[in-house]
């Protein structure tokens, strides 16, 4: 089996979110211990595995996500990683579509530029009362906090982007509160501090998030599509914004995702880059 490690909403290798991924032959799915196993052995926050689907089949890749622990619902990253390794192998020349288990058909379109269009279901929060314990284990009070329907995210909404950038969470006691929530992570997030400029050299954006999953196995996520699910339509509506929006993930690795809301649909736009090619031998 071979495996690609691709760097996911990033122009440069070393930053972005790393993804596995491994393209299948087509048939019967390994079983999921195996999936799993694997998944832990490259310890990346998510690992992709894609199988071709027969001609009438309706859609041309099944794919599946897995974290070191579990299999997840939704991959922004994983799934742009797909596309990109899709189109490197020659196998993609036009729009791809997977059909997923949990989040129905995501279509991935190549742009001209070289980056990747990914349509994913819109993920809008609820407002709901801060979750007991969470200010604390944040360390900061949330403006509010929004949960994110099926896609099982707390939404957190901080006072401003330097609150966002200064958080250092106590990990245990957010995986203690996501499992007590039955949430998978928690996102932070706030305006930029200046949308027509960037910080500290970093290209100019709209708004700055960050994500959160340890007991998913995830302790800080560098770059995470799917939050950007929800982080959309929630901006797009706080800043009046109708047009593409950039949100900006401020992790040690960082990355940039381009937003566009359609009606249910988000429309995720971003780069990726192959830095490590490997065979599984066993």
């Amino acid at each position: 089996m071979r495996i690609q490690i691709v760097d996911a909403f990033t122009s440069r290798p070393f930053a972005g979110n790393p993804a596995g991924v491994c393209l299948l032959p087509a048939g019967p799915w390994p079983d999921d211990h195996r999936l799993r196993r694997i998944a832990a052995e490259l310890n990346h926050s998510e690992t992709a595995f894609a199988r071709p689907l027969p001609a009438g089949a309706g859609t041309g890749w099944e794919i599946r996500w897995f974290t070191p622990l579990v299999e997840t619902n939704l991959c922004g990253h994983a799934t742009l990683a797909t596309a990109h390794t899709l189109r490197q192998e020659g196998l993609l020349t036009g729009p791809v579509r997977f059909s997923s288990r949990f989040s129905g058909v995501l279509t991935a379109h190549p742009e001209p530029d070289g980056s990747l269009t990914l349509d994913f279901p819109a993920a809008p929060g609820t407002e709901v009362p801060v979750p007991r314990g969470l200010t604390e284990a944040l360390g900061v009070a949330p403006v509010a906090t929004l949960r994110t329907g099926a896609l099982g995210d707390l939404l957190t909404v901080l006072p401003d982007e330097a609150a966002v950038r200064a958080v250092r969470p106590d990990l245990g006691a957010i995986a203690s509160l996501t499992r007590r929530e039955e949430l998978r992570g928690v996102i932070v997030t706030a305006a930029s501090a200046s949308a027509s400029a960037g910080v500290s050299g970093e290209p100019a954006y709209d708004f700055v998030s960050r994500f959160f999953s340890p007991a998913e196995g995830i302790p800080e996520d560098p770059v995470t599509g799917s939050a950007h699910t929800a982080l959309a339509p929630y901006w797009a509506a706080r800043l009046g914004r109708t047009d593409r929006m950039t949100g900006f993930q401020a992790s040690a690795r960082t990355g940039l995702v381009g937003v566009a809301v359609h009606g249910d649909r988000v429309h995720l736009t971003g780069r990726a880059v192959t830095v490590l090619e490997a065979v599984l031998r066993v």
